[in-house]
């Protein structure tokens, strides 16, 4: 009877011990508030800025052509800095990289807001994009260490809520702060929250040591080459009308030669840049390619929404993101839900899939819109998509790292969070692509039915009476021709991403099944 007491008294200690955190914090909720600001301020900088482009093109006295640097420097030079994050992590420790991102982070966004040229913009918005390539990866690894396992779904539905809010609340804020100020706060607006954020990890943040570990310079060169050159691709294709142009042809070469060199070099070296346990991991190379959709289908529909809204709608900047405000609302109740479903033992996979589908389905309601079409469908659509997204992303962050030791998590959530940026930048490109060459067609096909019989049917054949009238009359009928082309091309786009989210749904069977947090 004592034995068996004291074998039962023996057994919760045992329980507790397995869920304990990897590092302790002092005042883990304060934390988390920290790590939130910090990483907020980095996804919203992603897309807070574009709105602002016009008015730094006249201000910079930039062109066009030329201001489109301010994004792209931003997005190149994290793409490229985002894969060191582990091995930094390693060398200097990751709570003195966290606190030294945040800094360079705020020093970046002031520069940025004082800069009188574009040179000097492009300059330290690539100094911006490196230091801030490091903040979604350690908030997301700092977040699961620091946590009990059995709170991994909560916490993880807390970091997803900025990762997916984010770009949905940078046009709002940035449109709102560059009507009512200057484009300039757009940059500003980073310093007082940053240093709230500073101030938190200074004094919350725990010591992470990493262990010696050997720079892989040509992985590294490579891989930031195959980056940079895609990026590039994408970014300066439409200007130069894709591969009719040989600077295209070039950056298409670098891109596939770096991207198979970096191949080769990750299977045959000693020491590569990432370890090669991560991808012998069946459910996080999935949850790699999970992302890729993540990335083309939120942030291509965040990049299609506010131009459809604006020029077939005519909803204002502040309009529109209210009206894509429901989204984020849809992202937080399902975040919610994935996680208290997750933590009382529902297959992950089976979650997944449902996203998926729910997506699926609100990108089929879209494809069914028209220029008709009132701001309920608007709202009501994007109410589901959201949920469906919130579905997905916490779900799918717990099944990839589950089975991942904690030496690899700094590498695993900087790699899905390239993969998620990859996406978002290829979906981007593809969707806008698609969306000019059917705007093209649609309007061919549409002006062919715009003939002197369809005219006549319209009593507009006699035109010529009208003397100036008719030229006039001429130029609604084709802004209404490219109206209606437009919104086609629209309906196709969405259609394709209807497509790849439901082609998403039977992957998640292959992933293994992850036991519930709670009991590991």
């Amino acid at each position: 009877m004592t034995t068996a007491a004291s074998s039962g008294a023996n057994a919760v200690p045992a329980v507790d011990a397995a869920d304990q955190p990897r590092l302790h914090a002092g005042n883990q909720p304060l934390l988390l508030v920290g790590i939130m600001a910090a990483s907020l301020l980095q996804i919203l900088d992603t897309t807070i800025a574009n709105v602002a482009i016009p008015h730094m093109q006249s201000s910079l006295g930039a062109t066009a052509d030329t201001v489109t640097w301010v994004l792209t420097s931003y997005i190149i030079a994290s793409a490229v800095a985002m894969p060191i994050t582990g091995w930094l992590a390693d060398k200097i420790g990751g709570r003195r990289l966290f606190i030294f991102s945040v800094v360079g982070f705020i020093v970046a966004s002031m520069l940025c807001g004082m800069a009188q040229s574009l040179e000097e913009m492009v300059l330290f918005r690539a100094l911006q994009g490196v230091c801030g390539a490091f903040i979604p990866p350690l908030s997301q690894s700092f977040m699961l260490d620091t946590a009990r396992p059995s709170r991994h779904p909560q916490v993880m539905a807390i970091w997803g809520m900025g990762i997916m809010i984010g770009p949905i609340l940078g046009p709002i804020l940035g449109g709102w702060l560059t009507e009512s100020a200057s484009w300039r706060w757009v940059f500003y607006v980073n310093l007082p929250f940053g240093i709230l954020a500073l101030a938190i990890l200074l004094a919350e943040l725990p010591h992470r040591e990493g262990s010696a570990r050997r720079f892989d310079l040509f992985g590294f060169a490579m891989l930031g080459l195959a980056l940079a050159s895609l990026q590039l691709l994408l970014d300066r294709g439409n200007q130069l009308d894709w591969f009719d142009a040989g600077e295209i042809w070039l950056y298409a070469g670098l891109a596939l030669s770096g991207a198979w060199l970096v191949v080769i070099h990750l299977a045959t070296a000693r020491q590569p840049l990432f370890d090669r346990a991560l991808f012998a991991d069946r459910n996080f190379i999935l949850a790699l390619s999970f992302m890729i959709a993540i990335g083309v289908v939120l942030f291509a529909n965040m990049a299609l929404m506010p131009p459809m809204l604006q020029h077939l709608f005519g909803y204002s900047v502040i309009d529109t993101g209210l009206v894509l405000m429901p989204r984020g609302i849809g992202v937080l109740i399902s975040m919610q839900l994935a996680g208290m479903l997750i933590r009382r033992g529902a297959d992950a996979r089976f979650v997944v899939a449902a996203g998926f589908l729910i997506v699926s389905f609100s990108q089929w309601q879209m494809a069914h819109w028209s220029l008709a079409t009132d701001v309920r469908h608007f709202v009501t659509s994007g109410l589901i998509q959201g949920l469906g997204m919130g579905l997905v992303f916490i779900p799918l962050n717990i099944i990839a790292f589950a089975t991942l030791p904690g030496r690899l998590r700094t590498d695993g959530s900087s790699l899905l969070n390239l993969a998620r940026s990859v996406g978002a930048s290829v979906g981007i490109s593809v969707t806008t692509i698609l969306l000019a060459a059917n705007i093209q067609r649609g309007h061919e096909e549409i002006g062919s039915h715009v003939t002197s019989a369809s005219l006549a049917a319209m009593d507009l054949a006699t035109l010529d009476r009208f003397q100036g009238g008719a030229d006039g009359i001429m130029r609604m009928l084709d802004n209404e021709v490219n109206r209606q082309a437009a919104m086609v091309a629209y309906i196709d786009d969405f259609y394709l991403m209807t497509w790849l989210a439901l082609a998403a749904v039977p992957l998640a069977f292959v992933m293994r099944r992850s036991r519930p947090a709670a009991a590991h």
